[in-house]
């Protein structure tokens, strides 16, 4: 059973800052609810109160709300209109797609002078003969019923034939009462077969197959036996087995420290080694908003977060974080990196340095620098090859 708790009131009252107690208008539907509760002490100003598509079998706790104007209770498991006289204010009740059989119940509803519309479409009831009528005369402060406007002779009318209208209906409703009490019986049989069928199927997805294959009627029980399923599947798929592997957990280091290289967001990248300074371009999405983005630079590494996915890239050298600079292109949306390095590369410098004219040859020697090379032009005439040198082939 799904209760209505504060946490869950003030989930769905986002729009007011999360303030119950000023709460003007909520909705709760499609949370399985099978009571109501509390809301008419928490909620003392509601005007707008939406419940359709539960599980509650009865109107209740309602009363203290004496500002509610509609009330949504559409698609649930109530069988009777009962506990509204309290709320003085109300002007619009949706019973739509209920199981309320006991059309006389709606003679509850005569003290609510405000009301104008009421919807009582898929309910049994409205099948009853006279239906329309009676209910027409039995609220006379009605405009609308079923979302169609009454007129005036049909408001006439149906206040001439109200007492034969009411002896049909009465009679009808304690016909479908006794029907009423028949199916209960025999749709707890037909669930206690069906889960005893069930128990013996070991394959989960032939025991769930079969629940879904088997013959249901058009009541509450069964609609809610429905809803249980469908939240165990829910569950089901969000739990996982315990027999199932655990996920591994993604390590940012090696058990030295090292930072290792990550990619989890798979984005295209380029990396240079500058001789001071290390550019690194990450090719981020183009329209992706730059709040969802993370950057972290460090001295031995650097680390992106894109949408909760790392990616991170480690270097050989130190940088300096605070000298370093990230820049992201408005037009391509790409971020560009820029870390200075600690330290100057100085052989990097060496070899991106513009080669100097060749010197001339000083005939082999030099001012005993080590580092100066020997340039010019050499005469191979005056070599000779070795007499034991053999001929080539």
């Amino acid at each position: 059973m799904v209760l209505i708790t504060e946490k869950l009131v003030r989930k769905k009252s986002e729009h007011n800052e999360r303030l119950i107690s000023t709460l003007e208008e909520i909705s709760l539907h499609q949370e399985d609810i099978e009571v109501i509760e509390h809301i008419q002490n928490w909620c003392r100003d509601l005007k707008i109160l939406l419940l359709q598509s539960n599980l509650i079998a009865r109107l209740e706790n309602l009363h203290k709300l004496k500002r509610l104007e509609y009330l949504n209770v559409a698609i649930n498991n109530i069988e009777r209109v009962e506990n509204l006289e309290g709320c003085e204010s109300l002007s619009k009740l949706d019973l739509t797609l209920n199981f309320i059989r006991e059309l006389t119940s709606v003679e509850s509803l005569c003290g609510n002078h405000n009301l104008r519309e009421l919807i009582l479409i898929g309910n049994p009831c409205v099948d009853y003969p006279h239906y329309r009528d009676y209910v027409v005369a039995t609220l006379p402060q009605l405009n609308s019923l079923d979302c169609v406007e009454i007129m005036p002779s049909e408001r006439l009318r149906a206040f001439r034939e109200l007492s034969k209208n009411r002896s049909i209906i009465v009679q009808k409703q304690a016909d479908q009462n006794i029907e009423r009490d028949e199916q209960r019986i025999r749709v707890a049989k037909q669930q206690s077969a069906l889960a005893e069928h069930c128990a013996g199927i070991e394959d989960e997805e032939e025991r769930i197959k079969a629940f879904w294959q088997a013959k249901s009627e058009h009541c509450p029980e069964i609609r809610t036996e429905i809803a249980r399923q469908h939240r165990l599947g829910r569950e089901r798929h969000e739990t996982k087995s315990p027999l199932d592997p655990p996920k591994p957990q993604r390590n940012l280091f090696a058990p030295c420290g090292r930072p290792y290289n990550l990619n989890q967001a798979k984005l295209p990248f380029n990396f240079q080694d500058e001789a001071d300074h290390y550019l690194l371009q990450l090719e981020v999405y183009r329209h992706l908003d730059t709040s969802l983005i993370d950057i972290d630079v460090q001295t031995t590494y650097t680390r992106v977060t894109v949408k909760k996915k790392i990616f991170q890239i480690a270097y050989s050298e130190e940088v300096k974080p605070d000298e370093s600079t990230v820049q992201r292109s408005q037009i391509t949306g790409h971020l560009m990196v820029k870390l200075k390095k600690l330290k100057v590369n100085e052989l990097l410098i060496a070899k991106k340095s513009p080669t100097k004219s060749p010197a001339p040859f000083d005939g082999g020697k030099n001012d005993g620098n080590p580092d100066e090379t020997f340039r010019g032009v050499v005469d191979i005439s005056n070599i000779y090859a070795p007499k034991d040198l053999p001929d080539l082939i």
